[in-house]
């Protein structure tokens, strides 16, 4: 079973980088801001032209990161607080130590990608001077990697099963929100917003196999 789920991330892991040669490679010409070349340029532009910009809906997904933030803090406090009362790191919930490892990854890969510039944003933002590295969506890739591993975690620490439902549905509704929010705020093209649900896909998939007993 294990073995399933790590074919499948693996072939989401390739997907990922695919794609990223896809926009590379495809339909590439100087759309975005200060003459930055975009792939899939057809594609985005008529996306971004249909949506625009709406700063209401990029607050709200701001908030939303705000909140998955504030999650892995939670996840974190909890831990700490076991090696405190337990001592050794080796006493600390095997799921806590598990998520710690998914968020540096997380961590990991956003870093790699403001250095490895795949796409410029659609605009310049108003506390920038220059165009900033949009791709993956880094917005998408923290809340639904965060949510969706949130709902896997919920069996060790919510023993409810109306209250885990409840929380259940809200993380699912904060990810939909926020990969439609992230759309139409139009800060990120349409291509960043699939890279971002492709590698969260990559990486919640491997959670799967890591976490199944």
């Amino acid at each position: 079973m294990k073995k399933r789920y790590f074919i499948v991330s693996g072939l989401f892991a390739v997907l990922f980088f695919v794609w990223i040669f896809l926009i590379k490679t495809y339909d590439v010409a100087q759309i975005g801001p200060m003459g930055t070349s975009i792939g899939f340029s057809h594609l985005n532009s008529t996306v971004h032209d249909l949506f625009g910009i709406n700063i209401i809906w990029y607050k709200i997904t701001e908030v939303l990161g705000i909140l998955a933030l504030m999650v892995c803090a939670a996840f974190a406090l909890l831990g700490l607080v076991q090696l405190v009362k337990r001592k050794k790191i080796s006493e600390v919930d095997t799921i806590i130590l598990q998520l710690g490892g998914l968020y540096v990854i997380v961590i990991a890969i956003y870093a790699i990608f403001e250095k490895v510039i795949i796409n410029y944003r659609p605009i310049i933002m108003p506390d920038a001077t220059e165009p900033e590295a949009s791709f993956p969506s880094s917005h998408t890739m923290l809340i639904c990697v965060v949510m969706a591993s949130t709902i896997l975690a919920l069996g060790k620490y919510i023993k409810d099963k109306r209250i885990a439902e409840i929380i259940r549905f809200i993380c699912i509704m904060i990810m939909a929100v926020t990969v439609v929010g992230r759309l139409v705020c139009g800060v990120h093209w349409f291509t960043d917003i699939i890279g971002g649900i492709i590698i969260s896909i990559a990486l919640i998939v491997a959670f799967m196999g890591i976490t199944e007993s």
